[in-house]
């Protein structure tokens, strides 16, 4: 039963993929009471909302603290127990049971007596700390007390970091929230564009002149018709949020990121676009019931700003056939981003709806320039569709990715890709007509001009089938060596390199990573033993099948020919994938020191769990450059897009390797 509930508070915490929490700092100090005995103390310093349980917890409990002293063959004698302060005695919500803890900081004392020269004593504790949601799994930190005085004769303290390997961990942090940062401004863009997009579909767009004529003709003036209309797109935007910080508050702030790599997901989200796909391109409309909208617009009736606001529901429930896709799809995007992604999401897709409707209050003379209803917006809606069937195969291929099925290797993505883009052109040429479109007797200027572009797009794929890179969408299809012909029909190979040359006689557990010839294991160990071999520093590189940026990082900045000139000269390549589901050989199988009680049964969850420990990091990609002993030759870096702050971090590494 214990392990059943630390189990599941772990899981709360487990789904936190973006991130490494380390609430609690030890720091050693040593008393001295007489010539022979000591006070060993140790002080854990807790951050806010965290507490660290005592030694004492009753049965079916957290993991209580302990401390182990190392007596070096009975250099010292322990004298009684280590004692701690008072705490807090509570009701503990996630465990449901009155258990002391302490908060903020605790100090724990232990009195021993040294019967030789002893100057150092050495030790270990192991905690486990909670806060009102989550635990964090069960850690054990190193321990030295330092006995010898110093110049003034005062005892010397010494501070011990909570965890043993922490280099690289600042870098890894910054970088991380940078790259949070950035994703949240790429979702709020992304969805503020597809509110656009949302406007111009024929739920949504005729709505804008009939909703901003009923505010203006209803009220007294112009000025409160301005108002109402601008509370109108104030509730556009808090009915779309809430629904954000529903999926937030549901799932969890971090939990969804956790299901990129989850093939079910995946899987589910492809099916859930066709779906949305097949609707926009004609064949049924997604509607809720009318009885909803109904209901909602006879309260709609009631006037003041409660009228208001269930008018802007109204409009929610009656554009859902157009809305809900898009919105859908939003959702899925920034679910798989995790945080506060769905909430920024939805708050730029409300955004760009509410906004129209603000301004033409505002400003009713602008009316009369909006182009009139009619097949356009049919011809919008297809066009969304075409795009929301195109991004489904990628879920599907990241679930394939994942389970190593080779079902959708990168020249069937491609192939896909090209026929769902060329029928796009052909719609927009108007060579194909759907169930819902009008009559077309000309093609306009903007039509054809984009007909054109996505012609070119599809060309542009083409080569792709044959080896080409594809820079434009490297983070879209199948990396290329995950497919049929890796190097493709008259493909190239660039850099120079000693690997180039040995396609028949590779080292054990090594392949050759297409399609530019890198040498690379997916096995730590045979890679280091190889790296010692030949007398080169290590690059390990933490990635994962479904990780985005990790392939712009291998399309975009590794086949620079100054970067690649180091990865098959300079180093020996380890890449870890931690989604990889494939299982451990029965031998290879051992207990997870992060989660107790479970086992790692899969490759990809050995790499990510070295990855967590040794260097306090999870997200991917991550790249560490070391020497033989294991040791960092400089800072871990995250996804380093620039080329130029890329190369620096490679030549500055392997200048400090010795053999």
């Amino acid at each position: 039963m214990k392990k059943l509930i630390v189990l599941f508070a772990l899981a709360l915490s487990s789904f936190g993929y973006s991130q490494i929490e380390d609430p609690v700092k030890w720091e050693t100090s040593v008393e001295k009471i007489s010539e022979t005995e000591y006070k060993l103390i140790s002080k854990a310093s807790i951050e806010a909302g965290w507490h660290l349980y005592s030694q004492s917890v009753p049965e079916d409990g957290p993991i209580p603290t302990s401390f182990t002293y190392d007596d070096a063959n009975g250099a010292f004698k322990i004298i009684g127990n280590t004692s701690e302060e008072e705490g807090h005695t509570v009701d503990d919500p996630v465990f449901q049971m009155k258990i002391k803890f302490f908060e903020n900081s605790a100090v724990f004392e232990q009195k021993i007596e040294v019967l030789g020269d002893k100057t150092t004593v050495e030790g270990f504790v192991e905690f486990m700390v909670c806060n009102d949601e989550k635990c964090l799994p069960p850690t054990e930190i190193d321990l030295v007390f330092k006995l010898s005085k110093d110049a003034n004769g005062d005892v010397a303290t010494s501070k011990t970091e909570t965890l043993e390997s922490t280099q690289g961990s600042e870098p890894s942090d910054a970088s991380e929230k940078g790259e949070s940062k950035k994703g949240l401004w790429a979702i709020f863009f992304i969805a503020f564009f597809s509110g656009f997009a949302a406007l111009l579909t024929p739920c949504v767009f005729p709505m804008i002149p009939m909703t901003v004529s009923f505010f203006t003709k209803q009220s007294k003036n112009k000025a409160a018709g301005i108002k109402n209309a601008i509370i109108y797109g104030i509730c556009i935007i808090v009915i779309y949020v809430l629904l954000g910080t529903a999926v937030t508050g549901i799932f969890g702030a971090d939990a969804l990121n956790a299901l990129a790599t989850n093939v079910w997901f995946n899987i589910i989200f492809f099916l859930l676009l066709v779906i949305f796909a097949v609707s926009f391109l004609g064949a049924f409309e997604i509607m809720l019931p009318n009885s909803w909208a109904n209901k909602v617009d006879s309260q709609a009736d009631r006037g003041g700003l409660i009228g208001i606001f269930f008018m802007a529901l109204a409009l929610a429930i009656v554009s859902f056939s157009c809305t809900g896709p898009i919105v859908g799809t939003l959702l899925v995007e920034a679910a798989s981003k995790g945080g506060l992604a769905p909430i920024i999401g939805m708050l730029g897709f409300s955004l760009a709806i509410a906004l129209p409707f603000a301004l033409f209050a505002a400003f009713p003379g602008w009316l009369n320039s909006l182009p009139k209803s009619g097949g356009w917006l049919n011809t919008v809606k297809v066009v969304l569709g075409f795009l929301e069937l195109a991004l489904a195969f990628k879920f599907l291929s990241q679930a394939d990715l994942v389970l190593q099925a080779h079902l959708l290797e990168r020249e069937v993505f491609l192939a896909i890709w090209i026929a769902i883009f060329g029928a796009l052109a052909f719609y927009l040429f108007g060579k194909i007509r759907l169930p819902h479109d009008s009559p077309l007797t000309h093609i306009s200027v903007g039509r054809l001009s984009l007909g054109l572009l996505v012609l070119a797009f599809t060309i542009y794929m083409i080569p792709g089938l044959w080896g080409a890179p594809l820079n434009l969408i490297s983070a879209f299809p199948p990396p290329q060596e995950y497919s049929e012909s890796p190097y493709g029909v008259g493909f190239t190979k660039v850099g120079g390199g000693s690997a180039s040359a040995h396609h028949d006689n590779l080292p054990d557990g090594a392949h050759l990573l297409a399609p530019h010839d890198i040498l690379a294991f997916n096995d730590y160990n045979k890679g280091l033993a190889y790296a010692k071999k030949i007398g080169k520093p290590v690059m390990i590189d933490f990635t994962g099948w479904a990780c985005v940026n990790c392939r712009k990082m291998e399309q975009n900045v590794w086949p620079k020919p100054e970067v690649l000139k180091i990865l098959k000269n300079d180093v020996v390549l380890i890449s870890l994938y931690v989604d990889d589901k494939r299982k451990l050989e029965a031998d290879e199988i051992v207990d997870s020191k992060l989660k107790p009680g479970k086992k790692l049964k899969y490759i990809g969850q050995k790499w990510s769990e070295l990855q967590t420990i040794r260097y306090k990091a999870n997200s991917q990609p991550f790249y560490v450059l070391m020497d033989h002993d294991e040791e960092n030759l400089i800072d871990p870096v995250a996804y380093t897009p620039n080329v130029d702050e890329y190369l620096t971090w490679l030549k500055t590494g392997v200048s400090k390797f010795k053999h």
